[in-house]
């Protein structure tokens, strides 16, 4: 079986298996002169050969026990008739839906054939894997992608999709709706296009209080969790909830997710106390002590697999690893890691 998925599956391993969050990307010399050859970043995400080569990239330099495909939680808005635009050094851009009646222009269901580039992408990595490398699929979460979608674009504490959440919970409530089984069907036909395993990504589940991370962000976990586990009982499916205010035992034990990836900001050791061995920890290095290196990277990777031994644990950062990483840096980790 391929390391990654023994996480989840076999019996625990003595080292855990690695992979990174944004392991393609700009802190490869690679990434950026293919990236070059694209006009905007979301004709990279639908360029299938692009999106290939970018995704295999890492696996080619550092071996990494899994990949994640090449594309963007805002794909999802994209295919549901919201325009969505990359702008140079300012992020994405989004038409804002600002009130009920801009929700209501918006599909019920995501256009499929929108999303074929990101399929043949899938179809395309799993077959130039090596076979010891598992093939992760994603998804932005509901209201991580209500936050863009609303706003127009990421926002310090999204307060826009937030306010409009008090203001007007019955179409807000019907947003979340449309975007639960958005992500289901998205994830399945990312499962049926190679994927072996998916990650459910909630960037912006810690700006919210607790009543409301429980309706908007827990809740809509598991109701991916159960639609994906209807079709494809044996896929693992990893939620990340970043910057969730506590309550491990009770995400885990309500969304049903077979891993819960744990931000910066987590303690892992009360993260890990408080779930079932069954279930397994992702993440929670730095991402700056990774830029960093030196001792205090070799201690904090010290920390966490000294923390999760014995457990089921998937070495990750606590988010995206950053554009200035040193190369030297990320051979430096995996090293320790591997021992």
């Amino acid at each position: 079986m391929k390391p990654f998925l023994e996480a989840f599956r076999g019996p625990v391993a003595q080292r855990p298996p690695i992979w990174l969050m944004r392991q393609a990307g700009r802190y490869l010399p690679e990434y950026r002169e293919i990236r070059a050859s694209a006009r905007s970043f979301l004709d990279f995400c639908y360029t299938p050969e692009l999106a290939v080569e970018a995704t295999l990239q890492p696996i080619r330099r550092f071996g990494f026990d899994a990949a994640i495909i090449f594309s963007d939680i805002l794909v999802i808005p994209d295919a549901l008739g919201q325009q969505v635009r990359f702008v140079e050094g300012e992020g994405p851009r989004l038409d804002a839906c600002e009130t009920p009646e801009h929700l209501s222009r918006l599909s019920r269901r995501i256009d499929l054939a929108k999303l074929q580039p990101v399929y043949e992408a899938l179809r395309g990595v799993r077959a130039a894997l090596p076979p010891e490398t598992a093939l992760i699929g994603f998804c932005g979460a509901p209201w991580t992608l209500a936050t863009y979608m609303i706003a127009g674009k990421g926002t310090p504490d999204q307060a826009p999709a937030r306010d409009f959440a008090y203001r007007h919970r019955a179409a807000f409530g019907n947003l979340i709706d449309t975007l639960v089984e958005a992500c289901i069907t998205h994830l399945c036909a990312q499962i049926e296009a190679g994927a072996e395993a998916v990650q459910i990504f909630d960037s912006w589940a810690g700006v919210l209080p607790e009543g409301e991370f429980r309706r908007y962000c827990e809740e809509p976990a598991a109701r991916i969790v159960a639609g994906v586990n209807a079709r494809f009982p044996a896929v693992p499916v990893i939620a990340f909830p970043r910057a969730m205010p506590g309550g491990f035992s009770a995400f885990s034990l309500h969304t049903k997710a077979d891993a819960i990836g744990l931000d910066t900001s987590c303690r892992l050791e009360a993260a890990r106390a408080a779930l079932d061995d069954g279930i397994v920890t992702q993440g929670n290095l730095d991402p700056l002590v990774l830029v960093a290196g030196g001792e205090a990277l070799d201690e904090a990777v010290d920390h966490i697999l000294a923390t999760t031994r014995g457990t089921r644990h998937v070495f990750n950062l606590g988010h995206g690893i950053l554009p200035h990483t040193p190369i030297a840096h990320v051979e430096r980790m995996l090293k320790k890691v591997r021992g």
